[in-house]
């Protein structure tokens, strides 16, 4: 794995954002691609898995094994912003996702942080009260948003994020178990849309959680300007794969891996030999869609109107967890070499910051 550069104050998180991935209205998102090389804006993370930047001010980083949300300071410095203390990490599962939802009713005044994370028995979602100000932030007790998702050493799934729709979606895995994918009363093998507390929306497919199913492992979620919602899946021996996702679905696991041409299934928009990607978190910039690839250790880069895709930074940061929007035309990422699986360099994991220009 190639050096990491030092970092940089200078990289910290501008007191402005510009949100590159909302386009004003009837402007069509051009394609953007990384320029230069990307800069260190954190180091000393342990296993992190999602990355939130709160709307507000302030970044939290999820961490899978220590179960701690740490806070990202202006000068690179992280700090103990919560726990979860009813996580139990094993395997793949630990604390996982993060999602944010404004609430001036919430205590503190400013919202919720979601988590998705693997408990004693089952995957759940809780959701903790955020208070103070960037660089002192702070979680209160969680509350139960759901749980009963199926939990194993793997494939526990792990993204959350709100939609367009003020709606609350998560990635399920199938637990290792194919058959959840395609038993639509189980939560596994899923994407779940539900209310901020936890309820089915009336709207539902189903009339249940169960927004989409025949899902493997799907780890990264994200719309696009016309409210379109992607979403990335580890394949098994064979192809990982990018879909776009649609009500009631069925994205064909485990009876297809890949394209598979059959009727009744949906085929991803791409996909990719499974030692090139491992998919993970997903970002959507100028409707272009970032991919964070852990076995792969690259970033991808794929244009939706063309199914285009393009690799960049191979095997040059090692393993890469999550992506998101940065801010003032940024990207950021993170890496994920301390979780058992990847080569850690002296200071890993870490967070990257890279400008993405048409």
């Amino acid at each position: 794995m190639a050096s990491a550069p030092a970092p940089s104050a200078s990289t910290s998180t501008p007191s402005r954002d510009v949100p590159s991935s909302s386009p004003s209205p009837g402007a069509v998102p051009r394609p953007v691609h990384p320029v230069g090389d990307p800069v260190v804006i954190a180091s000393g993370l342990a296993a992190p898995w999602s990355i939130l930047r709160i709307p507000g001010g302030g970044t939290l980083i999820s961490e899978r094994d220590t179960t701690l949300i740490r806070e990202l300071r202006r000068d690179g410095s992280l700090r103990r912003a919560g726990a979860v203390a009813d996580a139990r990490p094993s395997g793949e599962g630990g604390l996982l996702g993060l999602a944010f939802l404004a609430d001036n009713a919430a205590p503190g005044g400013q919202g919720w942080v979601y988590a998705y994370f693997t408990a004693a028995d089952d995957n759940r979602i809780v959701r903790m009260p955020l208070d103070g100000p960037a660089g002192r932030l702070t979680l209160g007790a969680p509350e139960l948003v759901l749980d009963g998702i199926p939990k194993a050493g793997n494939h526990n799934g792990g993204r959350i994020a709100f939609g367009p729709d003020g709606l609350l979606y998560a990635t399920a895995g199938d637990a290792g178990n194919g058959a959840n994918a395609q038993d639509r009363d189980s939560l596994g093998g899923k994407i779940l849309r539900m209310t901020p507390t936890g309820r089915a929306p009336t709207d539902n497919p189903f009339g249940t959680l169960v927004y989409s199913y025949g899902h493997r492992n799907p780890q990264g979620i994200a719309w696009d300007s016309r409210g379109r919602l992607w979403a990335s899946e580890f394949g098994q021996n064979t192809w990982d794969e990018l879909n776009e996702i649609t009500a009631g679905a069925n994205y064909g696991w485990p009876i297809v891996e890949g394209t598979g041409d059959r009727e009744g299934f949906v085929d991803p928009l791409v996909q990719w030999p499974t030692d090139q990607a491992s998919p993970s978190g997903i970002a959507i910039v100028g409707d272009t869609v970032f991919m964070a690839s852990l076995r792969g250790q690259r970033l991808w880069r794929i244009d939706p109107s063309t199914g285009e895709s393009s690799d960049w930074f191979v095997h040059s940061y090692g393993r890469l967890r999550d992506v998101v929007p940065g801010p003032d035309g940024t990207l950021w990422f993170v890496s994920n070499n301390t979780d058992g699986r990847g080569s850690p360099a002296p200071g890993d994991d870490r967070l990257y910051q890279v400008e993405v220009a048409p």
